[in-house]
């Protein structure tokens, strides 16, 4: 019930935080007031809007009033996130190059529809209960699991001696040693295969025990800390990363803009654009498949094709978004979109060292 409550709580957050960020054009009754002021600045009026500021001529007194903005941000975001999701799913390119032309009142600006988004990906996952987790590690079962090595270890040691011991007989006696040496052999081969087998469930199980020293002691505690305690991490990650993840436009532009160096024409605003329009499908592609992977999961369906729509799907909406933005020719995007994707996990390993860094995982 709490996270269900927290769910509405961001997609509402997320709903007037994006209606804020996305400037009003034709919002408000259409018709005029009964004065000719705008009662913002005081521009005289010519129409349901002022042409100075935008603000509507007609002004809502009602507690109705706030119920249908805060429904319009949620269902409507003023008609354009109709105009604007089709493109963005189907052809991004385009929705990229007519935004960054100056067709923007017919579709909803990148920050909005990013910070919407964000919100409402965060708001699902409280809802389902859904997230990054570390499986749990059963104490008891691994100190069995070791004891029992250090008891076939122990059993192969008594054996090895035993072998010795009958050597040495057969020696004194003159007896044949052959059968005997073989034996033996097989009795190291199989202690050191138990060695390598006890060796290897304990460096697994020490894999995330991380010894790196950076020089920054903030991100070397938070580090140490993620070492420690993985899951803690983990969900501290999702719960505190949609208020900074802003951050990742910035983190993420340098490298677009490298892809682009030679060729002119293109501005650190273009590739803002591109990158904060694909980030919105990718938050949204994750909702879409944290749903039906859900679904899924409670009817007892296999989710092995949602696995393979999240590993698919990203590279193919990244290289038709930068054929269609970039107008590229075939052979340009593909190897744009193989570099694009492996700076898109080195930014996302940035941004979550800058988490660690600023202490906030900590």
């Amino acid at each position: 019930m709490t996270g269900e409550i927290e769910a509405v709580g961001d997609l509402a957050t997320g709903s007037l935080t994006a209606c804020a960020v996305e400037q009003a054009h034709g919002h408000g009754e259409e018709r005029h007031a009964a004065h000719s002021l705008c009662l913002n600045c005081g521009t005289t009026l010519l129409g349901p809007h002022c042409h100075n500021c935008g603000q509507a001529a007609h002004i809502h007194r009602s507690l109705g009033a706030i119920g249908h903005e805060l429904a319009h941000g949620v269902f409507h975001f003023e008609g354009k996130i109709f105009r604007t999701l089709p493109l963005l799913a189907w052809r991004p390119g385009e929705l990229t190059r007519r935004y960054i032309a100056g067709e923007r009142a017919r579709f909803v600006s990148p920050l909005a529809l990013f910070l919407f988004s964000v919100f409402l990906m965060f708001a699902v996952i409280s809802a389902l209960g859904a997230g990054l987790h570390m499986p749990e590690i059963d104490a008891e079962a691994e100190a069995r699991t070791e004891t029992e090595f250090a008891r076939q270890i122990a059993t192969a040691d008594a054996e090895i001696a035993a072998n010795r011991a009958a050597r040495a007989e057969a020696d004194r006696t003159g007896k044949p040693v052959a059968p005997i040496d073989a034996q033996a052999r097989q009795l190291r081969d199989v202690r050191a295969a138990l060695i390598t087998s006890r060796d290897r469930m304990t460096e697994s199980g020490d894999a995330l025990s991380l010894n790196i020293r950076t020089g920054w002691k903030k991100l070397d505690k938070g580090i140490a800390k993620a070492s420690a305690n993985p899951n803690l991490t983990l969900y501290k990650i999702q719960s505190s990363a949609y208020k900074f993840s802003w951050a990742l436009i910035p983190i993420s532009v340098p490298f677009l803009a490298l892809l682009f160096l030679w060729r002119r024409g293109h501005h650190i605003y273009d590739h803002a654009i591109f990158v904060t329009y694909s980030l919105s499908f990718m938050t949204l592609l994750a909702i879409a498949l944290t749903l039906v992977g859900s679904i899924a999961m409670r009817l007892g369906r296999a989710t092995d094709l949602i696995e393979l729509a999240a590993m698919v799907i990203p590279p193919i909406h990244i290289y038709r978004q930068l054929r269609g933005a970039y107008l590229l020719r075939r052979f340009s995007a593909i190897w744009r979109t193989v570099a694009l994707t492996i700076f898109c996990l080195l930014a996302a390993l940035i941004f979550v060292l800058l988490l660690l860094g600023m202490g906030l995982l900590g």
